[in-house]
Parts: structure tokens; sequence; C-alpha cells
């Protein structure tokens, strides 16, 4: 493809296309020439944005990166509306490659109901690959906005569905081949069907709804960085009983097999939950079909404890994510 801006008729025909769910609060939205996108938004609301960029070689990168916009947005209290899309491309890309991104990206739209509003398709030289950058937008209504200091001592710190999730879909579908040597093909696919759990959006609803005063996707980094950034910004401290933390047998499998700690590993899909009766926040989001623990407290002072039965060890500052291990080898 050449340099600069694609053609009117590939942006016609490969991006504009691809959308279809559309918002009311989306007045001017993704057109040709349309630069700039324009929200109505009540006096009472609050607007939220994220921005996540990412490498998309496969349309699984792309579904990714759209979650985890949205999961943040989510996190702050607030529903996702509408996104913005941004794609680099090298000159070696093809129509194609976009129109496969933009279908990925639509059908996350359309199942969370969120308008895909503009963005930018160009194509430069000396890059490798393409390139996403997804600028999500939420609406907060009323006063309802979380903070991430929001934790404070004595509360529940509640997680929901399982950690890993993200991270082994990847690790099945990049190694299928090989886990097929030791494990059957049911558990594979199972694996690899995580990536159908990644959106937070239903437990953050309830849980915001429920009087939850923090909220954290647990993403890059795992479940142990993501408590670390729970408590480091409220500049607090977290008891938290590993064998509550909940992990799917596949995730350990897979992670096993591969020689990866689940707790560091990539985990969109889970959410963590502070609040103050974490009993009942398990019980409403059962009722809604949504599987959650209660894996530990805040507590007072700045000591980040994990306890494995007899065993008590202070968390350590976050590390990068277990899933490079594989990918760089």
């Amino acid at each position: 493809m050449k340099v600069g801006k694609v053609s009117e008729s590939v942006l016609k025909r490969s991006v504009l296309k691809q959308i279809h769910t559309k918002r009311e609060e989306v007045i001017n939205g993704a057109g040709v020439g349309a630069d700039c996108a324009v929200f109505a938004c009540a006096e009472a609301d609050r607007m939220a944005v994220c921005v996540q960029e990412a490498a998309v070689a496969v349309p699984a990168d792309m579904v990714n990166a759209m979650h985890r916009a949205f999961n943040n947005i989510a996190c702050a209290g607030a529903a996702p509306i509408a996104a913005l899309i941004s794609l680099l491309l090298p000159t070696e890309a093809e129509e194609a490659d976009i129109r496969t991104m933009m279908e990925a990206a639509e059908a996350v739209c359309r199942r969370l109901h969120v308008e895909i509003a503009g963005g930018n398709t160009a194509v430069a030289q000396g890059i490798e690959g393409i390139h996403v950058t997804v600028t999500g937008i939420g609406k907060a209504c009323g006063q309802t906005v979380l903070c991430p200091g929001g934790s404070k001592p004595g509360q529940d710190i509640v997680i929901s569905k399982w950690i890993g999730l993200e991270g082994t879909a990847r690790l099945a579908a990049a190694g299928a081949d090989k886990l097929a040597e030791r494990y059957p093909l049911y558990m594979i696919e199972e694996a690899q069907g995580f990536s159908d759990l990644l959106s937070v959006l239903p437990e953050a609803e309830l849980a915001v709804r429920l009087g939850a005063s923090a909220l954290h996707d647990v993403s890059e980094g795992g479940v142990f960085r993501a408590l670390w950034e729970i408590a480091e910004s409220a500049a607090v401290g977290l008891e938290v009983d590993l064998k509550k933390i909940p992990v799917r047998q596949e995730t350990i499998e897979v992670c096993e097999f591969f020689g990866v700690n689940p707790y560091e590993l990539l985990s969109g899909g889970s959410l963590i939950m502070v609040t103050e009766d974490g009993g009942g926040l398990v019980r409403e989001l059962e009722k809604q079909g949504i599987a959650a623990s209660v894996a530990g407290k805040i507590t007072g002072s700045n000591d980040r404890v994990i306890v494995n039965g007899e065993e008590r060890r202070f968390l350590d500052r976050p590390r990068t994510d277990e899933i490079y291990r594989v990918i760089n080898r």
C-alpha cells in the first residue's frame, strides 16, 4: 500500500462499511472528512477516556486492545459508548488486513453496544507490522466516578471470574500444536475459548451499583501487579489468600507446560473489586452468572502480604508479564 492516509475508496470499503453499531450520544461519528467526533453529554454526566496501543498481528490482538480500553472505562464507574481507532500499517500491508481488523473491532463493539465514532487509517514507511491505538470513551451518570485510590482498610477484596484468562487463551492459540502432544484437544479448545470472557463490564456495573469503592481490571502483569497497584494507589496494605484467588485448571496446565507463573500472567477478563461487603457482592454476581471469590482484605499497614497455607510472604514489586517470556523465546 502507498504511504500516507489510505484512499477514500479503501476508507469507505474496508473501514466505514465495517461499522454498524450506533449510539444516540454520538452526534458526529466516523465518516469521510470527519476528523473529530462530537458527543452529546447531559450536564450531570461525566466523560471517561482511555487510550490503549498495541501491535496487532492477528484479529485477537485487536479484540484484546478493544476490551482493555472498555474495561478500564468500566473501572472508573463509567459505561463505554464510543471508540476512536487509529490504524498505522506498513507498506506491505494489504487492504484485506484493514478489513479484517475492523471486523474484529466491530464484533466487540456490537456485543457491548459501543459505536466506532472515528479515527485514522494510514500507511507509513519503516514500521514492522500493524499498530493500533484505541481511544475508548465512556459516560458516567451523575457523581458515580471511581478513583484508583478508593480502597479503605477493612474492606474486602473480590476477584471476578478467573485470573490468567487472556494469557491462557493466547498461549493456547499460539502453542496449540505443542500442547496437543500432552493434552486432549477439548482442553486446548476450552483454553482458547477464554478469549470470549475478556469483558468485565457486567461485573463492574453491578459492583458500582452496590457501592464498590475501587475497581481494577487484572490485565498485564497479572493479579499480583493488579493487587500491588490497588494498594499503592490508596497507600494501604492488603492480605490475600493465594488459595482463594480463582484460577481455572486449564490455566494451571497451560502455565505449567510453558513454565510461566499464572499469577503474573495477562488476566484480561478478571476484575478486582474492593467493597465493604464482599460476600454480598459475590452472591449478587453469582445470581448474574458471574463467578467471583472473596480473596482477602485491605489493611491499614503498608504490608502487601500473600498467604499460602502456613507461609506468609510479601508481594514483590510488579515485574514484566510472563507472556513475554514465551513470546520472546
